[in-house]
């Protein structure tokens, strides 16, 4: 019963991987940005509703059901630290500013936006 406490303490412990990630359409210059607390599970999230056929941006829907799932590139762009202060745990104004930042990049870069 100890291991079992002792795992669940270390589960609850465990910091997911947190920041921003881009869908890009391989054969143009347009992209979909997302951030999230979870990138782990946000990427799997998102592949899932496009391959069912359920994902809110439905721009993005379209083109996923057209060409199909090998015509995009998922990737992470950054991913953003915790704090060293434990007690912070509400990292989404952080998450919107580092996904302005990103989009204000690839935008530079030529990048249009699903």
């Amino acid at each position: 019963m100890d291991r079992k406490r002792e795992l669940k303490q270390i589960y609850k412990s465990m910091k997911p991987d947190m920041g921003v990630f881009v869908i890009r359409y391989n054969d143009s210059n347009r992209c979909y940005l997302e951030s999230a607390h979870n990138l782990k599970s946000a990427i799997n999230s998102t592949r899932f509703k496009l391959n069912f056929g359920n994902h809110p941006n439905k721009e993005l829907q379209r083109a996923w059901k057209e060409k199909g799932e090998q015509s995009f590139t998922i990737e992470i762009l950054e991913k953003l630290k915790y704090d060293e202060d434990e007690s912070k745990s509400d990292y989404g104004e952080e998450l919107e500013i580092l996904k302005m930042i990103w989009k204000e990049r690839l935008s530079k870069e030529g990048a249009e936006f699903f």
